[in-house]
């Protein structure tokens, strides 16, 4: 009877010793309430910013476009993806015979006239120095006369001190 007793008394310690809460743990303070509102709006407002800063100020280009030398009988292809405002990763190529020309890079809209292309221009042209590869490699500027539908490279003189005429058409 006393082990039972003994028992019983140990249980009821044991027992009595647990803490039960039934109170919400997830209440907020009316401190927390008000930042956690004060951050709502901050990032709906932030998130209208950033809208706005990828909006284009000029003409979306995104796409693909004719990528042409004065030399070849064909245009080729240019890739526009736009990557930022008024930024695009630009890639492209054409061939006529054994002759070609490769553009890899970025480029940037600064007016309606001038992109700044940074970045490779890469071309094999058969009559200049028997198709020895030439690279135009860093900042180059193209500029559109006509509105926006044509950009020639300014950087006209190649090596072999020809003038090419290197146009995106859109």
């Amino acid at each position: 009877m006393k082990n039972i007793i003994g028992i019983f008394i140990t249980g009821l310690v044991i027992f009595s010793c647990n803490k039960k809460t039934t109170e919400n743990t997830n209440t907020k303070s009316k401190e927390e309430l008000t930042t956690d509102s004060i951050n709502a709006a901050r990032n709906k407002i932030n998130d209208s910013i950033k809208i706005l800063n990828n909006k284009n100020r000029f003409k979306d280009f995104e796409g693909q476009h004719q990528f042409s030398h004065e030399l070849f009988k064909k245009s080729g292809t240019v890739s526009f993806k736009k990557i930022g405002r008024d930024e695009y990763e630009i890639s492209g190529k054409a061939q006529s015979g054994n002759n070609e020309i490769s553009i890899d890079g970025t480029g940037i809209f600064v007016s309606d006239k001038h992109l700044n292309f940074t970045g490779n221009i890469t071309q094999k042209i058969g009559e200049y120095d028997n198709g020895k590869p030439y690279v135009r490699k860093g900042t180059k500027t193209f500029l559109s006369k006509d509105g926006g539908k044509t950009w020639r490279l300014q950087d006209m003189v190649n090596d072999s001190g020809f003038i090419d005429h290197i146009d995106i058409k859109f």
